[in-house]
């Protein structure tokens, strides 16, 4: 499973305030922990800072790889701002995201192609998002076939089916998951990406949802996801489903944890 740590997001007001600060000790030390936790990328987003953003994004970038070896992964909704992080990377970036809106589609395309960067493919198109896995599967179809006439490789892809809260339709969770079910078997190679917690918007006991739903998504085939690694439960659940499912050989990874102490506090 890819973890993206998704700590280091402006849209929470203590990060915004770090980096409005520009306090690098103390973000790098969010990083370094999310990290110590077993994130596999480092999320970065300086999203709400509207004007500034492609100074801010590289500066956090520059930042976390100033400090450690750590891939980032580089979270804006313009352009502009990712090429300018992108400059500045060390390494393979995970680029969140490009999606079948066509202003965002054309900008992005060349500059993932060209970068070989890992890329978070989102299921959403100028119609809006989609509610059925039928939706999902067919704007999925048209990412990664773009992607790959593009030199993209299939490994650099990570299709997210895009999570919508339960509680405005008790149909948006099945239909996610048998997204992710569809699009691992329609597209072999290609990963599946997805930051879940969105499913639990507007629900009492967000975190055991979340919980919950985590462990049947990774039972449906998801590899990656956009979470807060410091959350102890969360990562112990995503441990033993992935041991379940067969993806941890003679359950070292589950051993490594219980060793840890990862799991004893779950």
């Amino acid at each position: 499973m890819l973890i993206v740590g998704e700590l280091i997001n402006a849209s929470r007001k203590a990060v915004r305030e770090l980096i409005e600060t520009k306090n690098a000790e103390a973000l790098v030390a969010l990083a370094r922990e999310q990290q110590a936790h077993g994130a596999d990328y480092i999320d970065v987003n300086a999203g709400v800072f509207v004007g500034r953003e492609p100074e801010l994004l590289t500066w956090l970038v520059a930042s976390v790889q100033g400090s450690l070896e750590a891939p980032c992964c580089i979270d804006s909704p313009d352009p502009k701002a990712i090429a300018a992080a992108l400059a500045v990377h060390k390494g393979t970036a995970l680029i969140n995201s490009i999606s079948l809106e066509k202003e965002r589609y054309d900008a992005l395309l060349p500059l993932v192609a060209e970068s070989r960067s890992n890329v978070v493919a989102l299921c959403m198109s100028d119609e809006g998002m989609p509610e059925t896995a039928d939706q999902r599967l067919g704007i999925a179809d048209r990412l990664v076939n773009g992607l790959v006439k593009s030199g993209v490789p299939l490994g650099n892809i990570y299709v997210d089916p895009l999570v919508q809260p339960v509680a405005t339709n008790n149909a948006f969770g099945v239909e996610f998951l048998q997204a992710i079910e569809r699009i691992t078997q329609a597209f072999p190679g290609v990963h599946t990406m997805c930051g879940l917690s969105n499913i639990s918007f507007g629900l009492p006991e967000r975190r055991f949802i979340n919980q919950t739903f985590m462990v049947m998504a990774i039972a449906r085939g998801l590899d990656g996801a956009i979470v807060n690694p410091l959350d102890q439960r969360m990562m112990a659940c995503i441990t033993t489903a992935e041991t379940l499912m067969g993806r941890d050989a003679y359950c070292m990874g589950y051993l490594k944890a219980f060793r840890a102490g990862k799991l004893a506090a779950a």
